[in-house]
C-alpha cells in the first residue's frame, strides 16, 4: 500500500524520482527502492513526503483513506 501511495502521489504531479530523491536528500536508486518496497523508508523521509504531498503519515502508510493531514497542535 505504502509503495502504491508514494508512486501514484509523485506520477499525479507529473514529477520524476529524481525531484523527490533531492528532496530527500538521496539518490534516484535509493528511491526507486523506496517506491518498490526493496528497501525501508526511514521515518524522517516520511515526514518530509507527508508535508511536500500536504498529506499525513497515515494516509501515505495506507492507515487511513483520508488524504487531508490531521490538525497540527499549536505550540506553546
Amino acid at each position: 500500500m505504502f509503495t502504491l501511495r508514494i508512486r501514484d502521489l509523485r506520477e499525479d504531479r507529473d514529477l520524476k524520482q529524481q525531484v523527490i530523491a533531492n528532496l530527500l536528500n538521496c539518490s534516484q536508486v535509493c528511491y526507486s527502492r523506496y517506491e518498490t518496497g526493496e528497501r525501508a523508508i526511514p521515518l524522517e523521509c516520511l515526514v518530509k513526503l507527508a508535508e511536500f504531498y500536504g498529506t499525513s503519515v497515515d494516509y501515505l502508510l495506507g492507515l487511513t483513506d483520508e488524504p487531508r493531514p490531521y490538525p497540527r497542535r499549536k505550540k506553546r
